[in-house]
């Protein structure tokens, strides 16, 4: 996750499909997209939360609601609402992005298609603990308060409910996240992405390999280094900041709540 949101620019042509799920480096592969074509890259986890802005998680509920699909007039709607949420970007990255590679590629045939990748075992056990944080049952009172996050708890539901269990479930189970998520991903990949369109990118490889799966000169950067963004760190400390501002909130809602009692209370005594 990154610490910033990016705004779109206007004539900005997506150029790249970030495939990589959550937790693979996606921050850093973002932020280094962002250097190397020169324009805002749309990162799923920052625009849906750090932004504030609630129209985009807004947005992503209404998509994930018509997955998977009943009826041709559901894609066509999934479609509509991605390429207006995605116009004037020129790259995308994380989830629900990674959910939607076949649909993004249609919209944006020439885009190129780099998957965001990790040793299989660290990424179970670092995704294993995000999502236990991020379910809890208190999240929803919590976060009530705060515009864009009151929405996350619906989100995550619609997520499970929708594309990301349509791909990855396995049969009884509620929400998935074990090791066989991350190779359901790839089998996904490798079905819907044709082999010399897909390009797999491991974050600790620096600017060589990533400017070669995109096709632009390792000389664009100079001697810029590769940036590194701690995607455990910063969601860590964004959910502390969120969790604080929501009990913050409610405790002046319960304070104003219990004057109004007490003056109340004096008034009919």
């Amino acid at each position: 996750m990154g610490a910033e949101a990016s705004k779109p620019q206007p004539g900005a042509k997506l150029q790249v499909i970030g495939a990589g799920l959550p937790r693979t480096g996606t921050a850093s592969f973002s932020a280094a997209l962002t250097i190397l074509l020169k324009g805002p890259v749309y990162h799923g986890g920052t625009q849906n939360l750090v932004s504030g802005d609630p129209h985009h998680i807004k947005t992503w509920i209404d998509i994930l609601c018509r997955t998977p699909y009943k009826s041709p007039a559901d894609k066509e709607y999934v479609m509509r609402k991605i390429k207006a949420i995605t116009d004037g970007y020129v790259a995308v990255a994380d989830t629900p992005h990674s959910l939607f590679v076949p649909e993004l590629m249609e919209l944006y045939p020439d885009a190129k298609v780099v998957c965001t990748v990790r040793d299989p075992d660290a990424w179970t056990s670092s995704i294993a603990a995000t999502s236990s944080s991020s379910l809890q049952t208190l999240l929803p009172i919590l976060l009530f308060w705060l515009p864009a996050m009151s929405y996350f708890p619906r989100y995550i539901a619609h997520i499970q409910g929708g594309r990301w269990g349509e791909l990855y479930a396995e049969p009884g189970e509620k929400w998935s996240m074990g090791k066989h998520v991350w190779y359901k991903h790839m089998e996904f990949l490798e079905r819907v992405v044709p082999k010399e369109k897909l390009a797999l990118f491991d974050v600790k490889e620096g600017w060589g390999p990533l400017c070669k799966a995109v096709g632009v000169d390792r000389e664009v950067v100079g001697g810029v280094e590769f940036p590194r963004v701690n995607d455990g760190k910063a969601i860590e400390e964004f959910a502390g900041r969120c969790v604080r501002r929501g009990l913050v909130r409610w405790a002046v809602f319960l304070g104003v709540v219990a004057a109004g009692v007490g003056v109340a209370w004096r008034v009919w005594k």
